[in-house]
C-alpha cells in the first residue's frame, strides 16, 4: 500500500501595502528610463571630457524640470541625498550664514524629526529656537508666527504638510508675514511635492525641501530650493560641487529618476488626488463605523488626500502594526522615521492627543497603486484585530481599574 503524502502550503496572504507616506516604489516607467536612457552616464559629472559632460548635461536637464514644477529658476535648485540632508542644509545653512543679524529660529512643533534635530543642534551652539504650537487639527496660526517674529528672527521653518497626519499648514499667509517682517522662511514640502500643487512663488517660500522617493523615484535624490540671493552657507564641503553648495559626486541616474517621476507625478496630480481622496474617505468611514472608540487625526478636509490618521482607544499602537503585517498590511504607528523609539508622537502630543492615546495610532497613507480591494480587505481585517487586542489590553485594564 502506497502512502500519500500531503504537502503542507503556507496559507497565502495578501499583500496590502499602505505605508506611502514613509516610502514609495520607483515607478516601472521611471526605472525603465533609468536603466534604458542611462547605461553610458555614468561619469563624473564634474570631468570635462565628454563622459562627463554628457552625465552634465543629463543633470542640468533634471534641475530644469524641477525647477519647472515649483516655478523656480533652475539655478535656485541644489541637489542632495535626501529630504534629511535638504532640511539640515536649510536650517543650518541659513543660520550659519546670517548669524550676524541675528539669533533665533521658529519651527512649529509638528516639524519633521531632522528639522526638530537641527533645530535642537543649534539651541546647543547658542541660537534660540521657538517652538509653535498648533491646534487640535496640527495647523499653526499665522498670528502665532507673526508674534514669535523679533529683531533677531532670522528664519522661519513650517513644513508644508505634516508626515504623520496630513494636515496641510496656511504657508502662503505665513510666508507672506515672513516677508513683511524681512525673515527667510523654508518650508519642509517632501509630502507634497508630486501630489497637490507646489508654487514657490505662491507660497512665499525662500527655501523648499522635496524628495524622490516620495513620488515613485528612486531614493539618494532631493532637492532644497533656495531663492537667488539667499544667503545659505555649505554644511559638506569637498569638490564644490552644486555651485559649491553641497559638495559630493552627483548620483546622476538618482536625479534623472527623481526628475522623471515628478514629470509623471505631474500629469496624474489631478486625476491621483481625487480617486486617492475617495478611497481614503471610505476607508475612514468604514473605521469609525465598524470599530467603536476611534477616532481622527489631523483636520477633516485641509489634509492631504492620501494620509488617513486614527488612534484607538485601549490598543497598543506596535501590537497593531505587528498584526495587521501578519495579514500582510504595511501600515506604520505615527511617523516610519521613529517609529523605531517607544515615546509617543510628538505631532500627536502637540496636537492635544495624550500619551496613552497616541500610543494608539495607527497611519495608513494609500499610493498610485492602491486599489478598491485593498480597501476592502483591511476594512475586513482591522476590526477582528482591533477587538482582540483590546481583549488583552493593559490600557483598557488599567482604566476599568481606575472607574
Amino acid at each position: 500500500m502506497v502512502k500519500k503524502t500531503i504537502k503542507k502550503t503556507k496559507p497565502v496572504v495578501r499583500r496590502v501595502y499602505l505605508d506611502y507616506a514613509a516610502a514609495t516604489p520607483v515607478d516601472p516607467k521611471v526605472a525603465k528610463k533609468i536603466t534604458g536612457d542611462l547605461p553610458g552616464i555614468f561619469a563624473n559629472s564634474m570631468s570635462f571630457h565628454s563622459f562627463g559632460q554628457a552625465a552634465r548635461a543629463v543633470l542640468e536637464e533634471s534641475r530644469q524640470i524641477l525647477a519647472q514644477m515649483i516655478g523656480a529658476q533652475s539655478r535656485e535648485i541644489f541637489f542632495t541625498a535626501s529630504a534629511t540632508e535638504s532640511n539640515n542644509l536649510a536650517l543650518k545653512g541659513v543660520a550659519s550664514a546670517n548669524k550676524h543679524k541675528g539669533n533665533h529660529i521658529i519651527i512649529s512643533g509638528i516639524e519633521h524629526a531632522c528639522v526638530m534635530e537641527s533645530a535642537k543642534w543649534l539651541e546647543s551652539r547658542g541660537f534660540v529656537v521657538t517652538r509653535l504650537k498648533v491646534d487640535n487639527f496640527g495647523l499653526v496660526d499665522p498670528l502665532d508666527v507673526a508674534n514669535a517674529i523679533n529683531p533677531s528672527t532670522i528664519l522661519v521653518s513650517v513644513m508644508h504638510a505634516n508626515n504623520e497626519i496630513g494636515t496641510i499648514e496656511p504657508i502662503e499667509e505665513i510666508g507672506r508675514i515672513c516677508h513683511e517682517k524681512n525673515v527667510l522662511f523654508h518650508s519642509d514640502a517632501a509630502q507634497t511635492f508630486g501630489k497637490i500643487p507646489v508654487s514657490v512663488q505662491k507660497l512665499n517660500v525662500d527655501l523648499l525641501t522635496a524628495s524622490s522617493q516620495k513620488i515613485y523615484g528612486p531614493k539618494g535624490a532631493a532637492f532644497l530650493y533656495v531663492r537667488e540671493g539667499v544667503k545659505i552657507d555649505p554644511i559638506i564641503h569637498g569638490g564644490g560641487q552644486e555651485s559649491g553648495l553641497r559638495s559630493g559626486t552627483s548620483n546622476v541616474p538618482a536625479i534623472y529618476g527623481f526628475a522623471q517621476a515628478a514629470l509623471e507625478a505631474r500629469r496624474l496630480m489631478a486625476s491621483e488626488s481625487k480617486r486617492l481622496k475617495t478611497m481614503r474617505d471610505r476607508l475612514q468611514a468604514g473605521i469609525m463605523k465598524t470599530i467603536e472608540g476611534s477616532h481622527l487625526n489631523g483636520h477633516p478636509q485641509k489634509r492631504l488626500p492620501n494620509i488617513l490618521s486614527v488612534w484607538f482607544e485601549f490598543v497598543e499602537g506596535e501590537s497593531m502594526i505587528i498584526q495587521l503585517d501578519l495579514r500582510g498590511i504595511a501600515a506604520s504607528t505615527g511617523s516610519a522615521c521613529s517609529s523605531a523609539k517607544l515615546t509617543p508622537s510628538h505631532v500627536l502630543m502637540a496636537t492635544g492627543v495624550r500619551p496613552q492615546e497616541a500610543h494608539g495610532s495607527l497611519r495608513l497613507s494609500l499610493g498610485r497603486y492602491t486599489k478598491e480591494s485593498d480597501i476592502d480587505y483591511v476594512l475586513k481585517a482591522l476590526p477582528a484585530i482591533i477587538q482582540r487586542l483590546r481583549e488583552i489590553s493593559p490600557f483598557k485594564k488599567s482604566e476599568e481599574t481606575k472607574s
